[in-house]
């Protein structure tokens, strides 16, 4: 039996894909740093992030899937969160990666990000693309798999898009970024899953995969389908970028979360969260919608909360 290593196995993406994993027979060792403080129903084989510890815990490892990042930096003051940063998360990835050499892996599976750039402004898109470079310098063979935004499988594991359906909820109108003709491609996160196990298995020395959904929607067109999904109707007003900046804010006061930073809507407004052509996934988020129309937004996600 072949072992897999998973970053973030107890938390949102790396749970599917573990649970994937088991499923197609693999033995499952977890990276994490929140052993003793969420569950592991599973009973997976759990080691520290490399980062934490001065032993190789990629000893042994066939292949390492990493699924470990951070949405955006943040300085820690809210609620006792502690704080954490693109730059800290870079950091980090790149001791993950020299652990993997040292320790001889067999191939990486990569999460990066659509439209990464090495010479973007946005720390985002700038890391994630200084990352693919690193890791492409280390010599493994590895794939790198590029997804916009992840939905699946219940609401409330679907940050971006349950938070708009709980606007819709309780606002009498919602609002684009500009005219909001940027567009997104989410994908299931269970088609993520079973991508990066496809991948666990390549022998190529390195690929690349947009791994985006079946469908592509603007931000206009999200909110509609959001909207019609759930019975409602809400006026779309097209506001400038830093009214909707302020909006957000405030919004994520009252609920005491970041709802969105002003990086994510430069990003959103320079269309990196798309690519030409239809993405690999198989389960169309317009269907999910449908399926989850009535829990939809009916309590707020917190990023914050997630990241405890």
């Amino acid at each position: 039996m072949k072992t897999i290593a998973i970053t973030g196995v107890l938390g949102y993406s790396g749970r599917y894909v573990a649970a994937e994993a088991v499923r197609r027979g693999w033995h499952v060792v977890g990276l994490t740093n929140s052993a003793g403080r969420l569950p592991n129903p599973a009973g997976y084989e759990l080691r520290p992030m490399p980062w934490g510890t001065s032993e190789n815990v990629l000893s042994g490892v066939d292949v390492l899937v990493n699924t470990y990042w951070v949405r955006f930096s943040y300085a820690g003051q809210r609620g006792g969160h502690a704080a954490f940063s693109h730059e800290q998360a870079v950091r980090h990835t790149l001791a993950l990666f020299e652990s993997a050499r040292q320790a001889g892996v067999g191939r990486v599976v990569h999460t990066s990000i659509t439209c990464p750039d090495s010479e973007s402004e946005l720390p985002y898109f700038r890391g994630k693309a200084e990352l693919e470079q690193a890791l492409a310098a280390t010599g493994l063979p590895h794939s790198v798999l590029r997804p916009a935004i992840l939905f699946g499988e219940s609401p409330q594991e679907s940050i971006l898009i349950n938070n708009m359906a709980w606007c819709l909820r309780r606002l009498p109108a919602v609002a684009t970024f500009g005219r909001g003709e940027y567009s997104l491609q989410p994908i299931h996160v269970q088609d993520f899953a079973e991508l990066a196990m496809d991948e666990a298995s390549r022998s190529e020395p390195q690929r690349i995969i947009n791994a985006t959904g079946r469908e592509t929607y603007t931000f206009r067109e999200l909110w509609a389908l959001l909207a019609r999904s759930m019975g409602l109707w809400r006026p779309v007003l097209p506001v400038p970028h830093g009214v909707g900046y302020l909006a957000a804010r405030v919004l994520g006061s009252l609920v005491g979360d970041v709802m969105l930073t002003r990086d994510e809507i430069a990003g959103l407004a320079q269309n990196r969260l798309a690519v030409p052509g239809s993405g690999g996934g198989t389960r169309p988020l317009s269907t999910w919608l449908q399926q989850h129309a009535d829990t939809l937004g009916r309590a707020y996600a917190s990023e914050l909360s997630r990241r405890q």
